[in-house]
């Protein structure tokens, strides 16, 4: 079959296809680890309360009336209108519901983000995509449309106590180039748990402003929900922030709801996309969200069972980790936040992308640190020696994989030798 540039360019191996097919041939695999994707953990307080909410809304109509009608372009007006007044409330944002619009998960945004700011340009030029912070999402790296979308930037890194370690922004040597049509970081971040500080959060807003660019914050994690932020941190907007936040890990991904906050500007066009490509965004995940807003629910439920449970998660992913593997094998990025851990094996005498082979091969999928750089120029070992862990399994789950992992690590520690 003959397919066009766009049909060969998304059709090819990628490192999300790859993840992808891997964690569905794992989830076909009886006794996998499954230590790869991004699911959030089945948390018994929301399952209860999505089940009983379900249940009433089922009751009252309003399931079946999301279910039998198409949303405008934008998304679901009531949620629309409810999240504003919750924003503007609860952060004191100067929005309205003309500032929102919903999108058929984040990743759809990410899309629709990407080649609105960056790409060709009328006069034939092409700007690009600026990840000032890397490691980052991976996601991110086929969302273009063009070749070569995206430029980043190596962070200064600081060694902790603890055999941890944490990532920031080279403020002092960050160039953001006369072809930068948009800046993006994730907060926090995926892969490796990172909050980007207040500080350097204000420091690249101003830098975008100063060169007439929008800044994009993945917030999919974040403030004011669902929360998973386990350092002092507060959440940003301004008309020059675009802001997307999901309903994914409240424990919703199938929901496959985005959010965009965003300058009414941007938000007509995205409304405009979403008409082109999919007609209108899903209604259930949205009609769910605002009946959780009009209840008061939505911000109570992320600072009381959402954060504390993860919290708690990482905190024991960590201790059995350390049980198992010493700090001179394995540096752990400070856990900030999300629902990953980011292992760092700064001495491994082998690739993380054998070590994810070897690993596969027992039954643990974990996701090597390649992937994780999108854009970045130059050669650089770091690259190579890091590993994301998603720490939602079950504990005995994941201490089987650690032990795994530890023998693994015996067997090229002790080839090396």
């Amino acid at each position: 079959m003959h397919f066009s540039q766009f049909g060969n360019k998304f059709t090819r191996q990628t490192g999300i296809s790859r993840l992808m097919e891997d964690m569905g041939r794992g989830l076909r695999t009886p006794g996998t680890v499954m230590l790869g994707g991004g699911n959030p953990a089945k948390i018994p307080e929301m399952d209860d309360y999505f089940w009983q909410l379900l249940a009433e809304m089922q009751q009252s109509g309003v399931l079946t009336e999301a279910l039998c009608n198409y949303d405008g372009p934008r998304g679901k007006d009531v949620l629309l209108e409810s999240l504003a007044t919750t924003l503007k409330e609860s952060q004191g944002w100067d929005i309205s519901a003309k500032n929102i619009a919903l999108t058929n998960g984040s990743q759809s945004a990410f899309f629709y983000l990407f080649n609105l700011f960056a790409g060709k340009q009328a006069d034939g030029s092409t700007r690009k995509v600026l990840f000032p912070l890397t490691p980052e999402y991976l996601g991110y790296a086929d969302a273009g449309l063009e070749e070569d979308l995206f430029v980043a930037a190596r962070p200064t890194i600081s060694r902790l106590p603890e055999g941890q370690f944490k990532y920031h922004v080279d403020m002092e040597n960050l160039v953001v180039g006369d072809d930068i049509g948009l800046m993006c970081v994730s907060r926090p971040t995926n892969p490796t748990g990172n909050v980007i500080t207040d500080e350097e959060l204000t420091g690249l807003d101003q830098l975008a402003r100063q060169h007439n660019i929008p800044l994009l914050i993945d917030n999919a994690y974040g403030l004011p929900f669902p929360g998973i932020i386990f350092t002092e941190a507060r959440a940003l907007w301004n008309p020059n922030i675009i802001l997307c936040m999901s309903l994914s890990k409240l424990g919703l991904p199938g929901a496959r709801c985005g959010i965009i906050i965003a300058n009414e500007e941007t938000i007509r066009a995205l409304g405009n996309m979403n008409g082109i490509i999919s007609l209108a965004p899903g209604s259930v995940g949205p009609a769910i969200a605002h009946e959780m807003l009009c209840r008061g629910d939505l911000l109570r439920l992320s600072e009381q069972v959402i954060r504390p449970y993860y919290q708690n998660k990482v905190a024991e992913t960590i201790a059995l980790i350390r049980r198992y593997i010493p700090e001179e094998r394995c540096l752990i990025h400070k856990p900030e936040g999300a629902i990953f851990l980011w292992l760092w094996f700064h001495n491994l005498p082998v690739s993380t992308e054998e070590l994810y082979q070897r690993l596969k091969a027992r039954g643990v999928l974990m996701v090597p640190g390649h992937f994780f750089f999108p854009g970045l120029d130059g050669e650089w070992q770091h690259t190579r020696q890091c590993m994301r862990m998603n720490y939602v399994p079950d504990n005995q789950e994941i201490e089987r994989a650690i032990i795994l992992l530890a023998e693994e690590l015996d067997q090229v520690f002790s080839a090396e030798n």
